[in-house]
């Protein structure tokens, strides 16, 4: 944890202070591939973890060990890619998202010069990207710190639990919450996570 985002929940929100205290570490990094990564993300969808983790494997080893590039994608059978465990749909947005790459739609190599709305605005034209993937792709593969997903049923819960809400917590109750943590939501939304743990 950045001890800056920790005095700064100390200081804006002592709920949070002393849960990321329970929690302890946590450091943010950055994809070595970016293209992998968001494949990977598509892959995961959906699925609990375990399930998601076993698949990205079986997923890695169609390629044998060689780095993954849209290209190899795109000369995959669609049937091969099903044969792994991926659905129809997860196989037309894999496809898409290495034609996109390919086109120079999406273009990895200026992504960290984004700002986090232009990075949303430029991975949603993928078909099965929406904004809750290019946030959790934000979180854990461009490491940027101030991320947070209002869509985000872990979240949510998290927060219900921990503030001893009721209900789930309102959109205007997130935001509220959020702002506080701003600009280190990112470390907030992974101390929430790993609170539902303890």
């Amino acid at each position: 944890m950045k001890p800056q985002a920790l005095q700064h929940f100390q200081k804006h929100d002592p709920i949070l202070y002393s849960l990321a205290v329970c929690v302890g570490t946590i450091t943010l990094s950055h994809a070595d591939d970016l293209f992998v990564d968001l494949c990977e993300t598509i892959v995961s969808q959906q699925l609990a973890t375990k399930v998601a983790s076993t698949l990205c494997t079986r997923f890695r080893n169609l390629f044998h060990g060689e780095n993954i590039t849209p290209e190899k994608i795109l000369a995959v059978p669609d049937e091969t890619l099903r044969g792994v465990g991926l659905s129809g749909s997860k196989v037309k947005y894999i496809k898409d998202l290495a034609q996109k790459t390919k086109d120079g739609v999406v273009t990895f190599a200026t992504l960290d010069q984004k700002s986090n709305d232009e990075v949303i605005a430029s991975l949603t034209q993928v078909k099965g990207i929406g904004p809750w993937s290019v946030e959790m792709f934000l979180m854990f593969a461009l490491g940027r710190e101030d991320v947070f997903s209002f869509g985000d049923y872990g979240l949510r819960r998290a927060i219900q639990v921990a503030y001893k809400l009721k209900k789930e917590p309102s959109v205007k109750k997130l935001t509220q919450l959020s702002k506080k943590w701003a600009p280190y939501r990112t470390y907030a939304s992974r101390v929430l996570w790993k609170s539902l743990e303890l």
